[in-house]
């Protein structure tokens, strides 16, 4: 049986702050895992209006405070998912950092008009009360599935399970082959780039193209 769970993000001060690109390598290289998560991820949970113009919060900060658009769209384009860990993605950040400061010596130099304020995240998770008992039942929930579900079952489970996939993926593959298709195809969607409205919506089609008998979307 599937059980659905919904969760929340708890943002936690660290009592660290960055006004400059120095103190935001210092900064990075002093934070938690847990913050540099939280940076690059629980912005899919903020309400907001149209698409995010940077997916993380290093990105956002070094354009709007610091006015420096080069660096901030080297730092737009990093990708977490392409990453085994938040240890090799710390190492890639400061080194995309590090190398524009090699180029342009002018950055050590800035002041942001607003300091980055280094936070780290604690997800709570509960019940929320639904329950798939085949893959079918776990399709006709995806539609209405809150995006909280959608981003503890099919990224945040990314974080917690050790080969790295999400939920439903490792849920269905206690079915028979037939699902093998659904599970490579949940595999190959990109869940970063985009909203999780988009991507409750890229499931369901997933899902009913994939299972016998599912109307198609």
């Amino acid at each position: 049986m599937f059980v659905v769970r919904d969760c929340a993000v708890i943002a936690i001060a660290t009592a660290r702050q960055a006004n400059t690109v120095s103190e935001l390598l210092d900064g990075i290289a002093a934070s938690p895992p847990e913050s540099l998560y939280y940076h690059f991820w629980t912005g899919l949970l903020q309400m907001r209006f149209g698409e995010r113009e940077y997916n993380n919060d290093f990105a956002g900060w070094v354009a709007h405070q610091l006015h420096e658009r080069r660096l901030a769209e080297r730092l737009a384009v990093i990708d977490p998912t392409g990453f085994p860990d938040l240890e090799v993605l710390r190492g890639t950040l400061m080194d995309t950092i590090q190398s524009e400061i090699d180029v342009d010596a002018r950055l050590l130099w800035l002041r942001a008009t607003t300091p980055f304020d280094f936070i780290r995240s604690q997800i709570v998770t509960f019940d929320s009360g639904r329950r798939a008992r085949t893959p079918e039942e776990l399709a006709a929930l995806l539609p209405e599935l809150s995006v909280e579900s959608l981003f503890y079952h099919f990224i945040d489970a990314r974080r917690r399970e050790p080969l790295g996939g999400d939920d439903f993926s490792l849920w269905l593959n206690n079915f028979d082959h037939a699902v093998r298709p659904l599970i490579d195809a949940l595999a190959a969607i990109d869940y970063y780039f985009g909203s999780l409205e988009e991507l409750r919506t890229t499931l369901a089609r997933t899902f009913s193209r994939h299972l016998p008998g599912l109307e198609s979307l």
